[in-house]
């Protein structure tokens, strides 16, 4: 199916065309047809053998109906532009041109109606030469009279030519479906219309609703009266829905794709039209079926912020426009250029933003938005719209090729800072290591620590050129004090009055022993390293099972040692209980 949109004229000549092509009537209350100019959106469609299905969203053309205009063409790819032979170039023909050139509609054509009643060439000229200065270029022209028939052939014609130049949809996109129509059907309930220009709908999807997050489901599916099951893009929808909330739908509501959008009431904007300088402060936003009053920060030439009254779900190289309905203006058109921007709290923070959207990213390059951000996870850049340029560095996270190195290049100095900072306890704590880069996720820190060949983990700690902790001067001799007494008498550990008069703590002891200049078998208990291992050959030579007393007098030592160390062999698999009074050594591995 192909969707186009007809504006550009106000009175009866825009509707009788429809009438004519589709053998339907666009206007759908009486008074429009009364007074023979269309208040809000219609909706008629007709079969072209060389097209398909051709559906139009007829908007109304009055300057107080703009925002209504604007709900049914914002979704809409191309346009049938309607000028009047007898009234030709109206000030309402000015008006939406400016909506469309602000939407970056390229495609379209142009019907001169009613020719039967005046030349139809003058209005032809004129309005091809305006149009011609909009992005919709040059367009193909018509001349028509719904009254006669004639150039109703011709018409057809250019509309199968306009559908062959759309670009093909992308059936297989998130969902994003703006409401145009609200409604309640009897035994039904809630069904709401669309023109859903991505994606597809199948009954039973769920859809999340943009404002609230709301889930609701796909009842029922209808395209062009004709119910369905699927329904791909391009097309003209209506879709029965069933959940909490689904009755307080409305025109500016959009249905998702569940998870895949992210909802924003901040963006950063590229504009076409006025100069961001020249904007009023506040204005009203136009996206999609939406219309949401903004507040406007210049940054640049053409460059701006807009804070939404009400948050959307946009995306980078969405494309809207700004509407001034005080002064009945389209002052400018945007692009969408980020809707995660970074906070704008330094001086001459905007100009270094403007600076930083150039050039912006149209369509969304995913290599400068990550450039742009150094981090960001996967699903997120998806659904701010841009497809991400290269393979996860852990779990979803995506990294800039240029941050990730400086990142691993900071990660190697924490850890050294650390270390001098620390010397007896030189690992630096991995979660330390995190908050010391501003990493969102502790994966990140393992996936550098991967990368980082002068770096090793242990015990939750990382070490670099500082692989156990550095003994301070007055330390170190304390410590080669005790090893002095140890080597005169191995297994006569020094006790705690001792310990204490070398000022050496728990701590110092710990970080001694992690030094490898001590070993601790027991609280307050420290050896020379190795002492365990010649502690279980002496046992060995022993009568087997042995005693806790025996094998004080083997090692010329004590209780207040000898049970701690044999506690201590006894978890290294040295020695083994024989019951509650005797041990025996166990046969010694080759290997050790």
């Amino acid at each position: 199916m192909h969707v186009i949109a007809t504006a550009g004229h106000v009175d009866h000549g825009k509707s009788a065309l429809l009438r004519a092509l589709t053998g339907m009537e666009p206007d759908r209350w009486a008074e429009e047809r009364r007074r023979g100019m269309t208040l809000d959106l219609g909706f008629v469609w007709t079969r072209l053998p060389e097209a398909g299905d051709i559906a139009f969203v007829d908007v109304p053309g009055h300057e107080r109906l703009v925002g209504n205009m604007l709900a049914g063409v914002g979704p809409v790819p191309a346009v049938l532009f309607v000028v009047a032979a007898d009234q030709g170039w109206q000030p309402q023909s000015e008006e939406h041109l400016a909506v469309l050139d602000a939407l970056g509609v390229r495609h379209g054509v142009l019907a001169v109606t009613r020719s039967d009643l005046a030349d139809p060439e003058e209005a032809r000229v004129r309005a091809l030469d305006r149009i011609a200065e909009s992005c919709l270029g040059k367009l193909p022209s018509v001349t028509v009279s719904a009254v006669t028939g004639a150039g109703l052939d011709s018409m057809r014609t250019a509309l199968v030519r306009l559908a062959a130049e759309l670009p093909p949809p992308e059936r297989d996109a998130d969902v994003r479906l703006w409401v145009d129509r609200a409604f309640t059907v009897r035994g039904h309930g809630t069904v709401v219309t669309g023109t859903l220009g991505a994606g597809t709908l199948r009954v039973g999807d769920r859809l999340q609703l943009a404002r609230d997050g709301a889930v609701l489901r796909v009842r029922g599916l209808e395209c062009l009266k004709e119910a369905r099951q699927e329904a791909g893009a391009v097309a003209r929808v209506a879709v029965n829905l069933t959940g909490p909330g689904a009755g307080s739908l409305s025109r500016g509501d959009a249905l998702l794709t569940p998870g895949r959008w992210l909802a924003t009431d901040t963006v950063d904007v590229r504009l076409r039209g006025d100069r961001a300088a020249d904007l009023p402060r506040e204005l009203t936003l136009h996206a999609g079926s939406a219309a949401v009053p903004v507040t406007v920060r210049p940054l640049g030439e053409d460059t701006a912020r807009l804070r939404l009254a009400a948050t959307l779900p946009l995306r980078v190289g969405d494309t809207a426009l700004l509407r001034d309905p005080a002064r009945h203006r389209v002052p400018a058109g945007v692009t969408v250029l980020d809707v995660r921007p970074p906070s704008l709290t330094r001086r001459g923070a905007a100009a270094a933003r403007d600076r930083d959207l150039r050039p912006g990213p149209e369509p969304a390059d995913g290599t400068a938005e990550l450039r742009r951000r150094g981090l960001i996870r996967r699903s997120e850049l998806l659904a701010m719209g841009v497809r991400p340029p290269a393979d996860p560095v852990a779990g979803e996270w995506l990294a800039d090729p240029g941050h990730w190195a400086a990142l691993r290049a900071r990660l190697t100095d924490a850890v050294e800072e650390h270390a001098a900072r620390n010397p007896l306890e030189p690992g630096l704590p991995l979660e330390a290591a995190r908050q010391a880069l501003g990493l969102p996720d502790r994966v990140l820190v393992d996936a550098l620590l991967a990368q980082s060949s002068g770096l090793r983990h242990s015990e939750g700690r990382l070490y670099g050129s500082h692989a156990g902790p550095t003994l301070p001067p007055g330390v170190r001799a304390a410590v080669d004090a005790v090893r002095a007494d140890l080597a005169e008498a191995p297994f006569r550990a020094p006790d705690a009055d001792r310990l204490n008069a070398l000022g050496l703590t728990p701590k110092l002891l710990a970080a001694a022993e992690a030094a490898g200049e001590l070993l601790r078998i027991g609280k307050g208990v420290v050896l020379l390293p190795g002492a365990d291992a010649r502690a279980a050959a002496v046992l060995a030579e022993l009568d087997q099972p042995f005693t806790a007393s025996q094998a004080c007098r083997a090692l010329d030592s004590t209780r207040r040692v000898v049970i701690p160390l044999l506690e201590h062999l006894d978890r290294h698999g040295r020695t083994t209980r024989v019951d509650g009074a005797l041990r025996r050594c166990r046969a010694a591995d080759p290997d050790e």
